[in-house]
């Protein structure tokens, strides 16, 4: 087994250029009147490994841009800056013909099982079409339907199943056709950007324990992304806490959950819905709006919501620091944690 993770993102960055009229985008400074484009800061230098059969969640209230990073790894956006390692290989600036080999190697699922299928195609060309890009030889073509079956068979579905539409399934098996469909170039790594989001609860634990049980069997990574964190806490190895398109804390899965140690990852379990009547971790109610990602914060970008903050978060930014037991955290609370008091 090699050392190498099968996912390295190093220093990420995606900003978007946000258009509007010329008065709009005009400044005025002591030099007089400029134009200004904004710039949108939806990732701002995230870093995280994911190494074989290993799942890593990434988890934040709406907008904090974990489903920014996902679609940036699968290069649906191309990157502002950054590392994107796949087995090793940066493709962060690779071009369309040389990503089509990459694509083997990671692949996706979609938050909505309803708009991720084509409504014009059975279900057989829906799974076959990413394996048919891939394969080379006539030899290969020609055991393709065999592939088909046996992967719908393996997500849960019937082989008649094949030959019928995208509107003639329910959500859940809908959503392991798009499985199937990620599976069949035989990927080491799948990007899963919500995948159960959409589900009925009953059929939420279906789809996880498949994704689980795939893991196990074919050694896949898996990058989740959720802002649920019952599903987190059930199907995640690692977990990374975003705000603001910033990775503020990275831990091993019971650790995160047992002893967080950023203010908004404890904001967040405090949170959570529980049906314990005893919480373990002290609630703690966050204050003011989420800052504008076109104009973000000085210093750390929790400051202006966390009760915590004083003169040396609005100065400085703080960095990702090793808290011991696979955990690092991003907050100067973890220098001077006499201060860790409301």
């Amino acid at each position: 087994m090699t050392d190498t993770p099968v996912l390295d993102v190093r220093d990420l960055e995606m900003h978007f250029s946000v258009g509007g009229g010329i008065l709009d985008r005009l400044k005025l400074d002591r030099s007089g009147l400029r134009l200004e484009t904004p710039v949108v800061h939806a990732v701002n230098g995230v870093s995280f490994k994911i190494n074989r059969a290993e799942i890593m969640a990434l988890v934040g209230e709406s907008g904090c841009g974990k489903s920014t990073v996902a679609k940036t790894i699968a290069r649906i956006y191309q990157p502002t800056a950054g590392e994107v390692r796949i087995e090793g290989q940066d493709v962060a600036s690779f071009g369309f013909s040389d990503l089509l080999p990459v694509r083997a190697k990671m692949q996706m699922i979609f938050q909505d099982p309803y708009a991720s299928l084509n409504p014009r195609q059975r279900v057989r060309d829906i799974v076959a079409e990413p394996l048919l890009e891939q394969t080379k030889t006539a030899n290969e073509r020609a055991e393709v339907p065999a592939r088909i079956e046996q992967l719908l068979t393996r997500v849960g579905l019937n082989t008649e199943h094949a030959g019928r539409y995208p509107h003639q399934f329910s959500g859940g098996q809908r959503q392991r056709i798009g499985i199937a469909r990620a599976l069949s170039v035989t990927p080491g790594l799948i990007i899963a950007d919500e995948p159960v989001s959409a589900l009925d609860v009953s059929i939420q634990a279906q789809i996880l324990n498949l994704m689980k049980d795939l893991r196990d069997e074919f050694g896949l990574a898996y990058l989740f992304i959720s802002h649920d964190l019952s599903v987190v806490h059930h199907i995640a190895d690692w977990v990374g806490v975003m705000y603001l398109g910033f990775m503020v804390e990275n831990a091993p899965r019971d650790v995160l959950f047992a002893r967080p140690r950023h203010p908004y990852t404890r904001a967040l379990l405090s949170a959570a819905p529980s049906i314990k009547t005893k919480r373990d971790i002290e609630e703690i109610v966050l204050s003011g709006e989420v800052p504008s990602a076109l104009d973000l914060p000085s210093g750390c970008p929790f400051r202006t919501r966390c009760p915590f903050a004083w003169d040396r978060c609005a100065q400085q930014r703080p960095h990702m620091q090793d808290v011991g037991d696979g955990q690092t955290v991003a907050c100067h609370l973890i220098d001077e944690p006499e201060r860790d008091s409301i």
